[in-house]
C-alpha cells in the first residue's frame, strides 16, 4: 500500500492525515543536542552522512511520525558554490554579503554537486533505514529565500536584499537564475538518491509588493519546478510560501506543486479557497502550542484538523518546532491526530 503521506500527495483524502513536523529533528529533543555537541561546527554536521541520518532516525524512534526529512540545511547550496557560510552561535548564518562586492562570482555548479556529495550519501542511508511506511522528503530552499541571505550574509529584515533587486536588477536575476539551476540539480540528486518528495522552503515570501513577488518568488519557483522535471526527478513537490498572504492563490495557480505549506498566519478556509481543487495542503499548527501543551494543545490541534476536513491534508506546523517545544507535548500531539488519544 501506498505510504499514506504519499497518498495525499496524489489526492487522496484520509479519515486521518498523515503528520511530520518541520524541524522534526532539533534541539528540543535531548538526544539532537548531544549529537550535535559531536561536531565542530553546523556544517560539519550537514555534511556528516553518520550524525545527520541519526539526527533524521532519533525522532521516529520517538513518535510515529509519517514521513523522515533529510537532515541539512538551505545553506548548503551556497556553500557549495563557493561562498563562505557559517552557522554563529546565537546569531544564526552568517555570510560574505554580495551586495558588498563589485562582481558577483560562482562556483560551477557541477563541481557544487561534488561538495553535496555527502548530502546524498545521508539520503541513502536513511532510506535503507527507514520503517516502510514512513515516506522520505528531500528538501531545498527557493531561489529568492537563499538568494536573501547571500545578498546581505544574514536573515532579519529583508531590506538590503530588496533594496539590491531594485538597485542591480541584473546581477540579482543572475544570481536567481544560477539558484534555479543548482538548486534543482540538487533536488534531482536527492531524488536519485531515495528521496520519495520533496519540499521547497521560501521563508521570505513576505513583504514584497506585487511587482517584486512575481520576479523574485514566482518566476524563479515556477523555473526550479520546471527544471526539476526536466531532470527526470518525477516527485511530487510541497511548496511552502510563508508570509505570502494575499498572494497564495496566485501562488498556487502558478506554482505546479502538489502540495501548499500553509502558515500559522493563514487560515484553513482561506488557503483552501485558494488552493487548486485536490491539491493538498499542508500545516498549520502554531509552534507555539507545542511548548504550551495541555488542553490548549487539544484545542488547537483539533481546530486545525477539522479546518482542512474534507481535502487532502498533511498535518504539519506553520513554521518549524522551536527548541523550547517539550518532546512529551509532540507525543500528546501525535496521538491526537492519528486518533489514539
Amino acid at each position: 500500500m501506498t505510504k499514506p503521506l504519499l497518498r495525499v500527495l496524489e489526492g487522496s483524502v484520509l479519515e486521518r492525515p498523515p503528520i511530520w513536523i518541520m524541524r522534526q529533528a532539533g534541539r528540543y529533543l535531548p538526544e539532537y543536542r548531544e549529537l550535535r555537541s559531536r561536531a565542530k561546527n553546523f556544517l560539519d554536521f550537514c555534511y556528516a552522512p553518520a550524525l545527520a541520518t541519526e539526527a533524521v532516525m532519533q525522532p521516529l524512534r520517538r513518535f510515529p511520525l509519517d514521513a523522515a526529512i533529510l537532515f541539512s540545511d538551505i545553506l548548503v547550496v551556497p556553500d557549495a558554490l563557493g561562498r563562505s557560510v557559517s552557522f554563529v552561535e546565537g546569531e544564526g548564518p552568517k555570510l560574505d554579503p554580495l551586495i558588498e562586492e563589485g562582481a558577483w562570482r560562482f562556483g560551477d555548479v557541477e563541481k557544487s554537486l561534488q561538495r553535496l556529495a555527502p548530502v546524498y550519501e545521508t539520503v541513502e542511508r536513511i532510506k535503507s533505514q527507514l520503517p516502510k511506511e514512513t515516506a522520505l522528503i528531500g528538501f531545498a530552499g527557493a531561489p529568492w529565500t537563499v538568494a536573501t541571505y547571500m545578498l546581505q550574509g544574514e536573515g532579519g529584515e529583508k531590506d538590503r536584499a530588496r533594496r539590491a533587486a531594485y538597485h542591480r536588477p541584473g546581477d540579482v536575476d543572475a544570481l536567481l537564475a544560477v539558484l534555479v539551476e543548482a538548486t534543482a540539480r540538487h533536488l534531482a540528486e536527492q531524488v536519485k538518491a531515495g528521496a520519495e518528495c520533496v519540499q521547497i522552503f521560501e521563508s521570505w515570501a513576505e513583504g514584497l509588493p506585487p511587482a517584486l513577488f512575481e520576479r523574485l518568488v514566482l518566476k524563479p519557483t515556477e523555473a526550479l519546478i520546471a527544471r526539476l522535471a526536466s531532470l527526470g526527478a518525477s516527485v511530487p513537490v510541497i511548496a511552502f510560501p510563508r508570509g505570502c498572504g494575499g498572494y497564495l492563490k496566485l501562488y498556487t495557480e502558478r506554482v505546479k506543486a502538489q502540495a501548499i505549506g500553509i502558515d500559522t498566519g493563514t487560515d484553513p478556509a482561506f488557503a483552501s479557497a485558494a488552493a487548486r481543487p485536490g491539491q493538498a495542503l499542508q500545516g498549520n499548527l502554531d509552534p507555539q502550542l507545542l511548548v504550551a501543551g495541555g488542553e490548549a494543545l487539544r484545542r488547537g490541534a483539533e481546530a486545525v484538523i477539522e479546518g482542512f476536513r474534507g481535502r487532502p491534508h498533511i498535518f504539519n506546523l506553520g513554521h518549524g518546532i522551536t527548541p523550547e517545544a517539550k518532546p512529551e507535548h509532540l507525543a500528546a500531539l501525535v496521538d491526537l491526530v492519528k486518533g489514539r488519544a
